[in-house]
């Protein structure tokens, strides 16, 4: 039954449907392919996984952003999410997955997907491949951005972001045509409030200490790929290309 949301195609420029339907062609010859990207802030992560996402045809399923979205939309997850959290607690671990379960039914993760920010702890992940089992699928490969905490500081302090996009700028190492504006829309850039040497800090002290038994984790299971994270950008890029299509 067609949604009341439907678009009008009437509606809808004949150029952009013929590149929906170009790169929806391009898609059905694409593997499917189901990703973890892990690493520290400033890692790069942000910046590969819109080139992964269009290559592969994925969806990218960043746990916070989703979870804001369903207690937005007060969705029966997101209800339960905002009790926990208007009780100041942790939302479950449980009702993450059960998040992300329910974002896999899009048809926009038909061809696989990329998780970011989940899991990062072992029990997370035992609990996301028991989800995953039950749809008779599992992940395909674990993308570790590894970079020693020294390189990360000069990384995160010059970072800026495109926030309805997620693309992602750096003053230094990879600028914006025009100072403070996305390339793409023309839209303004921000600087998150956590992008300090001493918020750096304290979140790679509790990546070490949470995210690191993940990789270790799923290294038992042999999908994990290392990739030299401190290389630049189109270095990382191919690395990343590699390790997803082997």
């Amino acid at each position: 039954m067609a949604s009341s949301a439907a678009v009008n195609l009437e509606d809808v420029h004949s150029v952009d449907m013929m590149n929906e339907l170009l790169r929806r062609m391009k898609c059905s010859t694409k593997p499917d392919k189901r990703l973890i990207l892990v690493g520290p802030p400033g890692s790069g992560k942000g910046t590969q996984s819109p080139i992964i996402k269009d290559e592969y045809c994925l969806c990218h399923l960043a746990t916070g952003d989703m979870l804001r979205a369903a207690v937005a939309a007060k969705t029966p997850l997101g209800i339960k999410a905002k009790e926990a959290m208007d009780k100041g607690e942790l939302v479950s671990d449980d009702l993450v997955v059960s998040i992300i379960d329910e974002a896999l039914k899009k048809p926009s993760c038909k061809k696989g997907f990329i998780l970011d920010g989940f899991p990062r702890t072992e029990v997370q992940a035992q609990k996301l491949d028991e989800m995953l089992e039950k749809r008779g699928i599992k992940i395909d490969r674990v993308l570790n951005f590894a970079i020693d905490d020294s390189i990360l500081e000069d990384r995160i302090t010059g970072r800026w972001i495109h926030p309805s996009s997620g693309r992602t700028y750096h003053t230094k190492f990879a600028p914006p045509k025009v100072p403070g504006m996305d390339d793409v829309t023309g839209e303004p850039l921000i600087q998150r409030k956590d992008d300090t040497a001493a918020v750096l800090k304290s979140r790679l002290e509790a990546f070490h200490r949470q995210t690191e038994p993940v990789i270790e984790y799923y290294s038992k299971k042999g999908v994990v790929a290392n990739i030299h994270a401190e290389k630049p950008p189109n270095e990382v890029a191919n690395e990343v290309q590699k390790a997803v299509s082997s």
